[in-house]
């Protein structure tokens, strides 16, 4: 499989950026927003993603003087939303959420009816929410990655990890942990994150590498133990958890992130102040507080920035998914 370079993509994402500077839409881009801004969220109501728009919505909204409509589109691993987004109007009234399968779907998917790098113009990043690897705390023999990871190489095949469904971050943070450790574990996929948590805490599968957002009240509970978090860093909201390369698997790096996108041609000053005007909800109070409660990391970031990141996380989950030889239609 031939892969394209961070910085191919990058440029193209920049190219298709910088495209709208020439259009004559100055007399919009000094009026937005004069009518309600549609916010897609291409995945149901409730989880981190939901959350996160609702609330920087709210605050942005109020600060531009205008509505953000929250929707919801969920579907096909939020492709459904995103091909939607992809054909709105290019005038600003319509932005979406979304996260790393913007990174990766090109990859999993046959066939997409949007194209991530040409259809959109990147905004902002806003945020990370760390998954964490989680067992039932009945389990005495998982305490740790090293335990699990001797586990499971005594037993190829026998041990089971829950995700949310295929090609979830929840998913391919299983399929990285058992890449590097060179061990065979079976993937159990389910619809949405509740389920397999469910089957989780019932005993019917061993592991899972759950959002922190919905891991949390089990842990706190005392029903799951979390054994390390998947994100380079520790996370703030579990502190006292190493991470995964911190317990011992070199390189280990899923940071599951959130960024809003809007359509191509999208104005280059109504893009500006679309980014303003999140990073300076992501610093109010309320906002941080919300984030904490959920999980997430704040940490936002110019539009350049965003094309870079979502090229270079393009390139790298594209490399495992042609490794592990993974499709989903």
């Amino acid at each position: 499989m031939k892969h394209t370079t961070s910085a191919t993509l990058a440029a193209a994402l920049t190219g298709a950026l910088l495209m709208g500077s020439a259009l004559p839409t100055h007399a919009q881009a000094t009026d937005w927003p004069n009518r309600p801004v549609r916010w897609v969220v291409p995945f149901p109501p409730g989880g981190a993603m939901d959350v996160i728009a609702r609330i920087l919505g709210d605050k942005a909204g109020k600060a531009l003087g205008q509505t953000f409509v929250i929707e919801n589109k969920a579907g096909a691993g939020g492709n459904i939303g995103a091909e939607m987004v992809a054909r709105a109007p290019a005038d600003g009234y319509t932005m979406m959420i979304t996260s790393i399968g913007m990174a990766t779907n090109k990859a999993l998917y046959g066939k997409l009816g949007y194209d991530p790098v040409k259809d959109f113009a990147p905004v902002s990043l806003l945020a990370v929410v760390p998954n964490v690897l989680v067992v039932n705390t009945s389990r005495q023999q998982a305490k740790t990655v090293a335990e699990i990871v001797a586990a499971a190489r005594q037993s190829p095949g026998k041990y089971t990890y829950a995700s949310a469904g295929n090609g979830t971050s929840i998913h391919l943070a299983g399929e990285m942990f058992t890449a590097l450790t060179k061990t065979d574990l079976l993937h159990v996929p389910y619809k949405g994150s509740g389920p397999a948590v469910a089957d989780l805490l019932g005993g019917q599968v061993d592991f899972m590498f759950d959002s922190i957002t919905s891991a949390r009240p089990h842990i706190a509970s005392g029903k799951l133990r979390a054994i390390a978090v998947t994100t380079p860093k520790r996370s703030s909201t579990l502190p006292g958890v190493p991470t995964v390369a911190e317990a011992g698997v070199a390189g280990y790096d899923v940071s599951p992130w959130f960024a809003v996108f809007v359509p191509t041609g999208t104005p280059p000053a109504v893009i500006a102040k679309m980014n303003a005007a999140l990073l300076a909800a992501m610093k109010q109070p309320e906002v941080v507080a919300r984030f904490e409660q959920i999980g997430a990391e704040a940490i936002g970031s110019t539009p350049q920035g965003l094309a870079q990141h979502l090229a270079s996380e393009t390139t790298r989950w594209s490399q495992l998914i042609a490794a592990r030889d993974i499709k989903l239609d």
